[in-house]
């Protein structure tokens, strides 16, 4: 489902030098698979994610999904794959403000293959309990809301990838154990791959397959003393 190969990303510092963020020699992910990603704040973990997903460019190596090498592709086409492939619930939720709770989800699923529909989008936001907050925007509603219409947006369109940046993080613990505890049984019913990143070890504990990201990242070992 995912193949990472020699994947890296570098950045200019202030003084203007270029600092290297990422460099994953070798990465992936099948079908159905489900593993959390241990990362502290500022180790690359969310550009990581980020390059798989197509929003940042790589400087160089490749990421393929579902045999789409997304690294290869025209800004239009990678938006296009990771609209019909891809769920991503952002640490910072990326909400429209203008927008409803159930039209933010409909609007998500527009761009994929299954189009908007408007009773799985409600039924989605039912399961992350909140059916009786459909008609209202983002600035009503606490963060741990916010966080929850955002995994429902990542959700709804059966993605073939799941990727989380922190998706317990501004939810309280029983809040963020049932999200969580969503989002892995909906991957398990779809058979979608899930990765997620994480710093909380209560979050890490409930993964069989846990791995270190300074672990998979050489760009950490050039920076250490």
């Amino acid at each position: 489902m995912l193949a990472v190969t020699n994947l890296t990303k570098s950045f200019v510092s202030p003084e203007g030098g270029l600092v290297q963020i990422v460099h994953v020699p070798a990465f992936s992910l099948g079908a159905g698979e489900q593993v959390a990603l241990r990362g502290e704040s500022g180790s690359g973990k969310t550009t990581f994610l980020n390059l798989i997903a197509g929003i940042l460019t790589a400087d160089g190596g490749t990421v393929t999904i579902d045999g789409t090498e997304m690294t290869a592709l025209s800004e239009s086409k990678r938006d296009r794959l990771r609209a019909a492939k891809l769920g991503y619930i952002f640490q910072t939720f990326n909400l429209l403000q203008g927008y409803t709770v159930l039209e933010n989800v409909v609007l998500g699923m527009s761009f994929g293959p299954h189009g908007a529909d408007r009773a799985h989008a409600r039924e989605v936001l039912e399961r992350v309990g909140l059916s009786h907050r459909l008609d209202h925007f983002p600035n009503q509603l606490s963060t741990g809301q916010q966080q929850r219409v955002a995994v429902a947006r990542a959700l709804a369109n059966r993605p073939r990838l799941v990727l989380a940046d922190e998706p317990t993080g501004y939810l309280d613990r029983q809040h963020g154990r049932e999200a969580l505890a969503l989002i892995r049984e909906v991957c398990r019913e779809q058979n979608a791959a899930l990765l997620l990143v994480s710093h909380d070890e209560e979050v890490l504990g409930q993964f069989e397959t846990r791995k270190d990201f300074a672990g998979l990242n050489e760009a950490l070992k050039e920076v250490r003393p």
